[in-house]
């Protein structure tokens, strides 16, 4: 799903909330007290771009927009301008330099040299990935398995790889990275047969993927297969033809080709073609293999639903078949197990069963394709959301969410049960898998081999570094097989304290029974809890609403009502906010910071009616969401008042960006990463990448109850006029294909016209040259760029002495 984001309230709703607005920016006229008597300014002023006359008329309204030529990128004077702007914040962060030196060898001196990922059996082979020392991105390799024990020889003599079996280099980034400067690998698949890398590129940060197919056995590329434009990937089961979807101009992925591999045929064949700008194509394989499914949906297919075809893998050449008709507001997700399609929809049921806001499992047999009679077979427990699921030949995994938290369990293959009345999960006799308490993410592995009885997952928390856990189904047991290294005593960490990783107690409190919780003392998981306090809270919003609010602070450095903090949020799309472990935040931490996660409404963690409460028509309630937390931080003491920051990503600027315009003496400085301000006028534009398709989410402006919407909190069109305003840094890429790079620059220039002279001076933008909406660099780089991030807060907030 492509997003602005690795990317709908009655009309009565616009009115009130305009008016909201409207009171609070005035409120915000009679601000006298400045942010930053304290903050040292450059000797030059920023960057005044040049003014040019354009107006803007929708829906009888009418306003200027002195800086629309921004969004023609070919413009000469824009790179010009960009670069202004890059020589004055470097000139705004000069006095930071030995700061962020220390800051970045502080987060590099915790890394560990190389970085290994424990192998993952899938057929003959066993597939890894690793970073070697001093390098920057990852290698894919695999070595053929034999017989081991003690996990894996202690996970191939402690990384070693040790063995006869010669090792096989698949993928290289970092010979991407030296031979394009840049590199950015979206899609990887293995043939079914081992025998061949399918796998997509993007060298310029524009997402504008070429798809490569290498031999495996002779270690070649085809010279015959560079496609651009490529996306999802899926192989024929005989691994004869390669399935692959590609994006239009507007990078909107419409249709669906197949190259037979060794064929010369100078065009593929076409499979399926999406005319409906609004819907996106995507395509995936059923974990068993048997089938490759179609589907062609809108963002949340809220509007018109969608298509879901079928394509038997062993005879891909006949064609589609379809599986679920489009209906309004329904979704499916299909995977294939002993003749009988399973599928996860959120599609209404008879007599009131279900109100399809949430999804639920059905079934049909592969027979019944034509005419599906689709079998209500489970429906989630009381206060559970079901999010997803995979399969294998013994097993069905769910994933769930329970007030805000994750949980995973496993049913046993085949069902036994007719399924005549409604069948609940806990009907079934689930095991739930043992899961780290307060565990923030749960992220599958890869998980390929379909008749694998052990299901791998990634738990993290902000306390807890990455844990790599092998669940075993059959024997309802689990086993730890690696969790990441932290250097605690490297050089440039004085300030953290000497400790040791320490047990962290089972999540209990979700699980009906603890029998299904087995385990042992020694498989426990080890977090920092004993040194970091992380705190899961329920923020009151002001429609009553409870918000999860995850804060995480130095139980020794920490000072109640003196500390300074920062809350990040992003509130889009139905996303989880990535609360995962950051060696790199101890740097924060170990100098008394707190750092907060607001989950608002818009965003994951509590099924779709979150979402769906907080965008479109909706979206005033992810702001109020945001406020709320950042108040309660305040009020509670977390966080001292005038040093509370925030940080928003892609579309998560435009919740920090409408909350700071409302509020502008709540946060003492932002951080906008690769923003999402300019909202109004970028849906006003349909020839945009991805503006269509953001119509679900954000509203269409051309339909007059949704403009009234959008132009009441969109970030450019709000800026309040006079007041004192937060130190802000934006970033953004000149190649960034998601949010162009104009919206943050236009913002920038606007702000320093509008609000207080000196607070305006504390407002930079950094934009990098080279790469695109994700970044650029690898694991060293982005110590650098935290760095920056974090020197940026502590002079914002008159700490650079401290």
């Amino acid at each position: 799903m492509a997003h602005r984001a690795l990317i709908h309230l009655p009309h009565c709703h616009a009115a009130k909330l305009k008016l909201e607005l409207t009171n609070v920016t005035i409120t915000s006229l009679f601000s006298t007290l400045c942010h930053h008597p304290t903050t040292t300014l450059p000797p030059q002023p920023p960057p005044s771009p040049r003014k040019l006359p354009f107006t803007v008329s929708v829906h009888g309204r009418t306003w200027e927009d002195p800086y629309h030529w921004m969004s023609n990128t070919d413009d000469p004077h824009l790179l010009e301008h960009l670069n202004r702007e890059n020589s004055y914040a470097d000139a705004f962060m000069a006095d930071t330099l030995k700061l962020r030196s220390q800051l970045s060898s502080e987060m590099k001196a915790r890394l560990p040299p190389s970085i290994c990922t424990p192998p993952e059996r899938w057929g003959p082979w066993l597939y890894y990935q690793y970073i070697p020392e001093g390098k920057e991105y990852p290698v894919m390799c695999r070595k053929l398995e034999t017989e081991r024990s003690g996990w894996m020889n202690t996970f191939l003599h402690r990384h070693g790889m040790a063995g006869s079996k010669r090792e096989e280099v698949l993928l290289d980034w970092n010979e991407l990275a030296e031979k394009y400067g840049y590199v950015h690998v979206g899609t990887c698949r293995v043939s079914p047969d081992h025998n061949y890398l399918a796998y997509t590129v993007d060298i310029s940060g524009g997402e504008r993927f070429m798809l490569q197919v290498k031999d495996l056995r002779s270690g070649l590329h085809d010279p015959n297969i560079e496609v651009d434009d490529v996306v999802s990937l899926a192989w024929a089961r005989d691994a004869s033809s390669l399935f692959y979807t590609q994006s239009d101009e507007n990078q909107r992925p419409y249709r669906v080709l197949c190259r037979k591999l060794g064929c010369d045929l100078v065009n593929d064949l076409p499979i399926f073609t999406e005319s409906d700008s609004s819907f996106c194509v995507d395509i995936t394989s059923t974990k068993d293999g048997k089938f490759i499914t179609v589907n062609s949906n809108s963002r949340t297919s809220s509007e018109e639903g969608l298509y879901v075809y079928v394509i038997d893998s062993t005879n891909p050449m006949d064609g589609l078949q379809r599986l679920c008709e489009r209906t309004s507001g329904v979704q499916y997700f299909v995977e294939h197990h002993s003749s009988l399609f399973y599928i996860l929809t959120n599609a209404p049921l008879p007599d009131g069963q279900w109100s399809g806001e949430e999804y639920y499992l059905v079934r049909c047999r592969v027979e019944d394709i034509e005419s599906p009679k689709l079998q209500t077979i489970i429906l989630p427990d009381k206060d559970t959301s079901l999010c997803d699921m995979d399969i294998f030949n013994g097993h069905l995994v769910l994933f769930l969410n329970k007030k805000g938290l994750p949980l995973l369990c496993s049913l046993n293959l085949p069902f036994e049960i007719d399924f005549k009345n409604q069948v609940y999960i806990q009907d079934l006799k689930p095991w739930y898998f043992p899961l780290p308490l307060n565990t923030c993410s749960s992220v599958p592995g890869s998980n390929h081999d379909f008749l694998n009885t052990v299901y791998r997952v990634v738990l993290s928390s902000p306390v807890m570094p990455d844990v790599i856990a092998d669940y075993d189904m059959s024997r309802q047991t689990y086993s730890i097989v690696h969790q990441e290294e932290v250097n605690c005593d490297s050089a440039g960490q004085s300030r953290i304290p000497p400790f040791e990783l320490i047990n962290n107690p089972i999540q209990e409190a979700c699980i009906e029974s603890k029998e299904s919780a087995s385990h042992s003392d020694s498989q426990r998981w080890k977090d920092f809890s004993e040194v970091y306090c992380c705190k899961r809270e329920e923020v009151v919003s002001h429609d009553g609403v409870k918000v999860p609010l995850t804060i995480v602070y130095s139980r020794e450095f920490w000072q109640k009502g003196q500390s300074p903090g920062i809350l990040v949020g992003y509130g889009a799309y139905g996303e989880d906010l990535d609360k995962s472990w950051c060696s790199d935040r101890l740097s924060l931490l170990d100098r008394g910071w707190v750092v907060a996660f607001a989950d608002v409404r818009g965003g994951g963690g509590g099924g779709r009616s979150w979402h769906k409460s907080g965008s479109g028509l909706n979206k005033h309630n992810s702001i109020s969401d945001f406020v709320s937390c950042g108040n309660y931080l305040v009020n509670e003491g977390y966080i001292r008042k005038d040093h509370l920051g925030a940080v928003g990503w892609s579309a998560g600027c435009l919740l920090v960006g409408a909350t700071i315009n409302m509020y502008p003496q709540l946060f003492r400085a932002a951080i906008l990463k690769v923003p999402f301000l300019d909202v109004c006028n970028t849906l006003l534009d349909p020839s945009l990448p991805l503006t269509i398709l953001d119509y679900e989410e954000f509203g269409n402006p051309q339909i007059q109850s949704n403009f009234d919407s959008i132009f009441s909190f969109s970030p450019y069109d709000n800026i309040p006029q006079d007041c004192c305003f937060p130190s802000v840094m934006v970033t953004s890429a000149v190649n960034d294909s998601r949010v162009g790079v104009w919206e943050g620059a236009k913002w920038v220039a606007k702000v320093r016209d509008s609000t207080c002279s000196r607070c305006s001076r504390a407002v930079i933008m950094k934009t990098s040259m080279v790469g695109g909406h994700f970044g650029e660099g690898g694991r060293y780089a982005q110590c650098d760029e935290t760095a920056y991030e974090y020197a940026f807060f502590m002079k914002a907030f008159g700490m650079l002495n401290e």
